[in-house]
């Protein structure tokens, strides 16, 4: 029998704290090395894969939508070799940058230090590609991660993690990414707070409302909605609308970052602007539920909305009448989920007002809701979005995966030395930071 998940936890706990400690050059290396694995390696993750797909099959247990999610391809494999290069490339800088320098009085420094949280849990329905850039992420942040993946791709995993095990020997550090295989269910692992600093689950809302449910004082980064807004002022350009509610909604409509409400200043109702947001969605065939004060002004009746707050997750929207940008942000504030909202508008006054009073991740003008993404953001790969109000937030790269400590050098220094009739003054002085490398 293998190690139990409690060992595992211990092991990763401890090879995460030997990787954090290597020089950042060393993490790069492991990352590099993950990636070149990926491609020489190429013909036995495809047979591995080939087999949970045809397990599958047999098995009638995945819809259309998974497998093709549980598919990996030569393509697939490059492209994550690249995004691990990407990782690898911005990793040099990450762990033990100092974010802030102080002198708290004559030779008594004070720094603040970004280091590695700690143990990460990532939970990931059946994309087996999600495990190599998980692991690059952890490595390049310095972190012990416990996978835990689905029987569906179990060939495919454990295979990535060989290889990411692999990659992590050249410096020893084997231990720090391990691969649960227990029988555990996930809500077990979530009651596993000694052993673990964060959970992460990749995948459905209704796999990340489970975790969060389940997470006993664990903290789950992640969002379980996107329930994301496109809002037409009355001050929008006729070019500009139709391209970024298309984008918005059509680009892929399943993603967390799809339009799912669209928001419509009223003086625009019965405009010829209307008529071509209308035009476009049916050319697009994207079926219309609309809201309730969109529903009083129409003639012709598409279904009326159940719920404002409905993420469909597919060539569906709800159309909705506001009088104003102010009962637009207060629209989004009610119904929406913190994810990504739009305003398109050519006045610069109502936008600003739009960008300052929306409380989401992610607010936009006049582009598509589809940004907010780790890569698109230029952070490289990313965990998943993040909608909590603490820590990182929205697209969460290797930044949101660190926190800091604060270091104090000083010489034989006392507090009592600063009471009112002591020798020592505060001074509170904020020194330069040491020069980054931008290699």
């Amino acid at each position: 029998a293998g190690p139990t998940v409690e060992q595992q936890g211990e092991m990763a706990r401890a090879g995460g704290r030997t990787l954090a400690a290597l020089q950042p050059e060393q993490r790069a290396e492991i990352i590099y090395r993950l990636a070149d694995l990926l491609t020489d390696q190429r013909e036995e993750i495809l047979l591995a894969n080939k087999k949970d797909l045809e397990d599958a099959e047999n098995k009638g247990r995945l819809a259309l939508p998974l497998l093709k999610r549980l598919s990996l391809s030569t393509s697939k494999l490059n492209s994550l070799a690249i995004g691990l290069r990407q990782i690898a490339a911005s990793s040099q800088d990450s762990v033990g940058r100092v974010i802030r320098r102080t002198r708290v009085a004559k030779d008594l420094d004070l720094e603040q230090v970004t280091v590695p949280i700690g143990v990460l849990l990532v939970i990931f329905e059946s994309r087996p590609d999600c495990l190599p850039q998980v692991s690059a992420l952890a490595i390049a942040s310095g972190n012990g991660l416990l996978l835990k993946g689905r029987k569906e791709a179990a060939y495919s995993n454990q295979i990535l993690h060989h290889l990411a095990q692999e990659a992590l020997s050249i410096h020893g550090v084997k231990d720090a990414v391990q691969l649960v295989n227990t029988r555990e269910e996930v809500e077990d692992l979530c009651r596993l707070d000694k052993l673990i600093d964060l959970i992460i689950p990749r995948g459905s809302s209704q796999l990340v409302r489970n975790i969060q449910k389940a997470a006993k004082g664990i903290p789950v980064m992640g969002h379980s909605e996107g329930i994301c807004h496109v809002y037409v002022d009355t001050d929008a350009s006729v070019e500009k609308v139709t391209r970024i509610i298309r984008d918005s909604k059509c680009e892929y409509p399943a993603a967390c970052n799809a339009l799912e409400t669209l928001l419509i200043h009223r003086d625009l109702l019965r405009t010829p602007l209307f008529d071509q947001i209308i035009d476009m969605l049916r050319v697009e065939q994207v079926k219309i539920h609309a809201g309730p004060k969109f529903a009083s002004y129409l003639t012709f009746s598409p279904s009326e909305v159940k719920s404002l707050r409905t993420e469909y997750g597919d060539l569906e929207c709800c159309i909705e009448v506001v009088d104003s940008v102010q009962e637009a942000v207060e629209h989004i504030h009610k119904y929406g989920s913190s994810h990504t909202d739009v305003i398109i508008t050519e006045n610069e006054k109502t936008a600003e007002f739009f960008l300052q009073h929306v409380d989401s991740a992610c607010v936009f003008w006049n582009a598509s809701t589809r940004f907010s993404d780790g890569y698109r953001f230029g952070l490289g790969a990313e965990v998943g979005i993040s909608t909590s109000r603490i820590h990182a937030r929205g697209p969460v790269g290797i930044e949101g995966l660190l926190t800091t400590k604060w270091l104090l050098r000083g010489d034989n220094h006392v507090v009592s030395d600063f009471s009112e009739h002591g020798s020592m003054k505060y001074l509170h002085e904020s020194l330069p930071l040491p020069q980054r490398n931008t290699n």
